[in-house]
């Protein structure tokens, strides 16, 4: 009898446990949750830190859907009513500047750590990267022919082989555009749109309709010379393709690429723990020492592959840059109309 009693409580003990451990497991797939994100960002860089995310956080299933920025505002602008992403990432902050009512204020809990040029002084846009325009260059079929900036680029040799996307679909080509207008047309905007006429001369009816499409071309060989940014360029540097970095001796706008949540975004707390994520320490050294982006957090050191800032024309100093974001933020839509009028007109 004994054993028999024995024997009950064992089997009892056992349904208990089973019982249990069935909660707990239903518990976790009851947890399980989602970030859905829009990017223009490379997948070479956007990759390896969404996996490093779901490793810290395997309750957060994370799907990337990349596309053209200009593309991406205008999917959230239809869907502002019925979001169907959480977050803009890696999109420039003069292209989404005159959106920001299509985003939530948050703080990171690393601002105060953010390098003070950096800082998120709007409330929607954390900047996480300092993204520089670049030229790319194709070594093996630049030959003899001198590339040191822009206004390299109306030579006669490189007809047809300048690769540049169109600005209204592309933050990084819009930003070569601004950074034309500003340092070219400085005293005289005009001398940056006699520029411009040259340069989509030049182009001899090429232009691109994505950001992908210009690095790749020139690392393919497709194109001599590409107008991009620095991340996409320094990753094909990086693994030892026939590719150099030209910072434009006209001079380099710092400008900084952010992280937006979307306002009234059905995962919003997985948005903020994204954000946090990518403003971390942990996650801005990975980025300034292994995937070739300017971090923005303060005493990281230089990276191996990018130049250092004090060997760049750079434009960093709060006043400049707040001046070109009013300057960008009054006259966006007129450029994009005339950058228009120009290609059709060719």
């Amino acid at each position: 009898m004994k054993f028999l009693s024995n024997f009950i409580r064992i089997i009892i003990f056992s349904m208990i446990l089973i019982i249990i451990f069935s909660c707990n497991k239903s518990g976790n797939i009851s947890k399980k949750t989602s970030l859905v994100i829009y990017s223009p960002s490379s997948r070479d860089f956007i990759d390896p830190l969404i996996e490093d995310f779901k490793n810290k956080n395997p309750n957060i299933d994370v799907e990337v859907i990349i596309a053209g920025t200009g593309e991406l505002i205008k999917r959230i602008e239809t869907e502002k009513n019925d979001p169907l992403c959480d977050i803009l990432m890696a999109a420039n902050i003069n292209l989404v500047k005159n959106h920001q009512d299509l985003f939530e204020n948050y703080t990171s809990t690393n601002e105060n750590e953010i390098l003070d040029s950096y800082k998120n002084t709007e409330g929607s846009m954390t900047r996480f990267m300092i993204s520089p325009s670049v030229l790319i260059v194709n070594t093996n079929l630049a030959g003899n022919i001198n590339i040191e900036g822009y206004l390299d680029l109306t030579n006669e040799q490189l007809k047809g082989k300048i690769a540049f996307n169109d600005p209204s679909a592309s933050s990084s080509s819009f930003k070569h555009l601004v950074t034309i207008l500003y340092t070219i047309g400085k005293d005289d905007i005009n001398k940056g749109w006699d520029y411009i006429n040259k340069l989509c001369a030049n182009l001899d009816g090429k232009l691109l309709t994505g950001s992908s499409a210009v690095y790749k071309g020139v690392a393919d060989g497709e194109y001599t010379v590409g107008l991009t940014f620095e991340n996409a360029a320094a990753n094909y540097a990086a693994a030892g393709s026939p590719i150099k970095l030209v910072y434009m001796k006209e001079g380099v706008i710092m400008e900084p690429a952010g992280i937006y949540i979307i306002k009234n975004a059905k995962n919003i707390e997985n948005a903020k723990k994204f954000l946090d994520y990518m403003t971390s320490y942990d996650t801005q050294k990975k980025m300034n020492d292994e995937l070739n982006a300017r971090a923005v957090r303060k005493n990281l050191g230089s990276s191996v592959i990018l130049t250092d800032i004090n060997d760049i024309n750079a434009i960093t100093s709060n006043e400049e840059l707040e001046y070109i974001d009013n300057f960008v933020k009054e006259n966006q839509e007129d450029w994009l109309e005339k950058f228009k009028t120009i290609i059709e007109n060719l």
